[in-house]
């Protein structure tokens, strides 16, 4: 019996083996399948912690293009907000300009209707211009200028004549058209260009016509010209410091051409010189120091900064000492031959070297040494940095030129001629006395006289010049300190 119950004690121990060994297989098989499913977990967790990284990185670039983004339009916000400004002011200075034109063209017709106002120049109608340059034939072209501004060579009411077209396109031409006419209209003197009429409606100014071109054509000797010799230079020299001092001396404003450079000086059929465009002068009252510029450094035309007056390149103000800067560079031009790039250091080289005698212009002829190296001197002075430092045209540089002309014999032709002679230089002579003057003076008209005989004339009712008969705009006197010097050492040489 026991053995019996042992077996069936056995028989159920089996069963229960058995079953445990099923519930082990299943519970193999099912942690096989967590373990399966843990490992797709920690997989599908790695994909998720990656897409969160680069959703990460995707959203840095896109903090870091919306900053970008939003600087951008603050840039282009103030960017639009100056523009505006510029705009608005653009606007005020178009309508200051057109009210500027609607004035010159009343000035035109005034000065031509009225016999009381000296008519330095004529109204002119755009049918003279186009009778007087064939419809603008190329074939009277003289000079192509910067803008388009063409020179035209024409016959107007039998005058040979130069008509400059200034055109009205944009608010600068205009500008420099009324600074030119206000210029012009008001001086007159033997070196200085004169305006003969103004078409207000087209912007076409007359000038006189000066057959032997620019200062620069000629000492690049363009179109075969031969070269200029040093006697002529040195007239040259003296003939712009003359009308430098001129406009300097006007009353009762000071004028300060603001753009003197070789192609701005032009030469008549005897080598006078007489200066040109005056677009970017200023006018500057007696009791003011300067004038800032309407034509900012940055529309300056790069070719022409080497004539330009540094501290005016710094400040973009006006004064006397810019054109005696730009005169000291054409000095040194007119003794070498250029080019004006680094021109000042050159001659400074030169000078210390004791080497200036290889850099003079050969085609010039032979420079009196001692004369050419006094020359550079002061035209190194009037290159100076600093304008403090530089000259005065009127009681330093010119009584020197005009020494250097006398003693080289860079007079004019008839001064030549009565020189071989020994007769008096004929522009010692005093134009009313008809002798030599010892009191020399400018009057309004550019032209000088002796003191007491200019005075003489005024108060005996004259209001006209004795030379133009054109009417005088004031009675003011300015000694001409460089021929009375002049006419001083002449009288003791002979």
């Amino acid at each position: 019996m026991d053995l019996g119950w042992s077996s069936v004690r056995i028989s159920s121990l089996d069963r229960q083996i058995a079953d445990s060994d099923g519930m082990l297989d299943e519970f193999e098989e099912k942690i096989l399948s967590w373990v399966e499913l843990m490992a797709s977990l920690k997989y599908q967790r790695d994909e998720l912690l990656k897409q969160r990284d680069d959703l990460r990185i995707e959203l840095q670039r896109e903090r870091e293009l919306r900053d970008g983004l939003q600087k951008e339009r603050d840039e282009l916000k103030n960017e639009r907000d100056g523009l505006q400004r510029e705009r608005e002011q653009l606007l005020s200075e178009r309508e200051r300009a057109l009210t500027r034109a609607d004035e010159i063209r009343t000035m035109c017709q005034e000065a031509v209707g009225s016999s009381q106002v000296p008519q330095f120049f004529s109204k002119i109608t755009s049918t003279e211009i186009e009778r007087a340059t064939l419809n603008l034939d190329p074939s009277k072209k003289i000079s192509e200028g910067g803008n388009g501004r063409s020179v035209y060579r024409g016959q107007l009411r039998n005058t040979q004549v130069a008509i400059k077209m200034f055109g009205s396109d944009t608010l600068q031409d205009r500008n420099e058209f009324q600074r030119e006419v206000d210029v012009l209209s008001k001086v007159r003197h033997p070196n200085i260009v004169s305006l003969i009429g103004v078409c207000p409606e087209d912007y076409f100014l007359v000038y006189e016509y000066l057959p032997n071109g620019s200062l620069e054509d000629r000492l690049n000797c363009r179109n075969n010209t031969p070269p200029l010799p040093w006697q002529v230079r040195t007239r040259i020299a003296a003939d712009i410091c003359s009308a430098l001092i001129f406009l300097h001396s006007n009353n009762p404003n000071r004028i300060v051409h603001g753009g003197l450079k070789p192609d701005n000086i032009l030469m008549d059929e005897n080598f006078v010189s007489k200066l040109r465009g005056f677009s970017n002068s200023c006018l500057i009252p007696y009791n003011g120091r300067s004038a800032r510029t309407s034509t900012p450094c940055r529309r300056i035309d790069p070719i022409i900064r080497d004539y330009i007056d540094p501290e005016f390149l710094a400040t973009e103000e006006l004064t006397p000492a810019s054109d005696v800067y730009s005169f000291g560079i054409i000095l040194l031009l007119l003794l070498t031959g250029g080019p004006a790039l680094g021109i000042v250091q050159m001659v400074k080289s030169a000078l210390d070297t004791d080497t200036f005698h290889e850099i003079l212009d050969e085609s010039a002829g032979k420079w009196p040494l001692l004369q050419a190296k006094q020359l550079a001197h002061w035209a190194l002075r009037c290159c100076e940095q600093m304008r403090q430092r530089r000259p005065d045209l009127g009681s330093d540089v010119s009584i020197v030129l005009e020494r250097l002309k006398f003693s080289c014999g860079a007079s004019s032709s008839n001064h030549q001629r009565s020189e071989a002679h020994g007769e008096i230089p004929l522009h010692f002579i005093c134009p009313i006395f008809q002798e030599i003057m010892q009191d020399p003076h400018v009057a309004a008209d550019g032209h000088t006289y002796e003191r007491e005989a200019l005075k003489r004339w005024l108060d005996t009712g004259h209001d006209t010049s004795p030379m133009t008969n054109l009417r005088l705009q004031h009675r003011n006197l300015i000694p001409n300190y460089a021929l009375r010097a002049a006419i001083q050492e002449w009288l003791q040489q002979s």
